[in-house]
C-alpha cells in the first residue's frame, strides 16, 4: 500500500494520523506499505505516479491540495486503485471509478464542540462570546465551523460567535494574531480549525486565560486551558480503505465517516466542566449519532 502525505510542516498531526492507519494495516493485515512526502515545489503528481508505477495495490493521497494531481494520475493508471482523504470522488474532475473518496462529517464534531463551548461560556457571562479560527477556506474547515456555530446556538440562541480565517495552515503566528483579536472582542472560547497555524490560537487562549478547543486529534496536552478537541479519525479511514481492498471489496465513489461509527467526535473534556454540563453533552451526542439532528455543513 502506498501513501502520499502532505508536505512536512503543512499538517504534522494530519500526517501522523493517516500514517498510523497505514502502520495498523501493515501490522494487522501483513501488507507492505510505503509513505512518501513530496517536496513543496514538486507537488503530488510525481509521488503518486511513482507509487502507481511500482505496483502498489492501493495508493492513498491526503488533503484537498492533492486532488488535481490524483485525478490526473488515476486516469493515467486505470488498473490501479486509489483513495483520497478529505475529498469526495464527486469533487474530482474525471470522477474516476478507481478512486474512493474518504470524507468526514466534521460538522457533527463541530456541533458538539460548539454546544459545550456555549455552555461553558454561559457559566461566566450573561452575554457569552465564543469564536473559531479557520485556516484556509476548505470544505472540511467550513463544516467544522458551521457545526460549531449551530451547536453553540442550540445551547444559547443569543450567543455571539466570531469567525475568521488566517488563510494559512502552517504559520502559528497568524493563528495567534487572529485569536488575540477575537479575545480582545470578548471571546471566552477559541476553537482552532487551522492545523499547525491553529497552535498559535491555542497558545493565545492560554496567554489570555480563556478556553481553547483543539482540532483533528486530542490536543489536551497543550495546556489545562484546552476545553476539549473536535476529533477526526483519519487513521480509521485509511485502515478501512486498506482492509476493504484486502478483503476483496475494492471501493469507488465516496465513503462518509461519522459520529455513529466513532470516526468523529470529541476528545477528553476538561475535568473543570461541571457534571451537569457533561450529562447534557452526552445526551446531545447520542441524539446526533442517531441522526436526530440536522446540522448545517456551510456557514450562512
Amino acid at each position: 500500500m502506498g501513501l502520499v502525505l502532505e508536505p512536512v510542516g503543512v499538517a504534522t498531526h494530519f500526517n501522523f494520523q493517516v500514517y498510523r492507519g497505514l502502520r495498523r494495516a501493515v501490522r494487522a493485515l501483513g501488507v507492505g506499505g510505503r509513505a512518501l512526502t513530496p517536496a513543496p515545489r514538486e507537488g503530488y503528481g510525481p509521488s503518486l505516479s511513482q507509487l502507481a508505477r511500482e505496483g502498489y495495490d492501493l495508493v492513498i493521497a491526503t488533503g484537498t491540495a492533492s486532488a488535481t494531481a490524483l485525478d490526473r494520475v488515476a486516469g493515467a493508471f486505470p488498473r490501479r486503485r486509489f483513495a483520497i482523504v478529505d475529498v469526495p470522488n464527486e469533487a474530482l474532475g474525471g470522477r474516476p471509478d478507481n478512486v474512493q473518496g474518504l470524507v468526514f462529517r466534521e460538522h457533527e464534531a463541530g456541533y458538539l464542540a460548539g454546544f459545550l463551548a456555549a455552555l461553558v461560556a454561559g457559566l461566566a457571562r450573561d452575554e457569552p462570546v465564543i469564536s473559531s479560527v479557520g485556516g484556509e477556506r476548505t470544505p472540511s474547515v467550513e463544516r467544522f465551523a458551521a457545526g460549531y456555530q449551530a451547536g453553540a446556538r442550540r445551547a444559547s440562541p443569543e450567543i455571539t460567535i466570531l469567525h475568521d480565517y488566517t488563510g494559512d495552515f502552517v504559520d502559528p503566528v497568524k493563528g495567534r494574531a487572529v485569536a488575540l483579536a477575537q479575545i480582545a472582542r470578548g471571546s471566552q472560547v477559541v476553537f482552532q480549525v487551522a492545523s499547525a497555524c491553529g497552535l498559535g490560537a491555542i497558545a493565545a487562549a492560554g496567554e489570555r486565560g480563556v478556553w481553547a478547543i483543539g482540532v483533528d486529534v486530542d490536543q489536551s496536552d497543550l495546556g489545562a486551558h484546552v476545553l476539549t478537541s473536535a476529533v477526526k479519525r483519519l487513521d480509521l479511514a485509511v485502515w478501512e480503505a486498506i482492509r476493504g481492498l484486502c478483503e476483496g471489496r475494492p471501493a469507488s465513489g465516496t465513503r462518509v465517516f461519522s459520529l455513529s461509527d466513532g470516526a468523529v467526535g470529541l476528545g477528553p473534556v476538561s475535568p473543570a466542566v461541571p457534571e451537569r454540563l457533561r450529562l447534557r453533552l452526552d445526551h446531545l451526542s447520542a441524539e446526533v449519532a442517531s441522526g436526530g439532528v440536522a446540522i448545517p455543513t456551510s456557514l450562512s
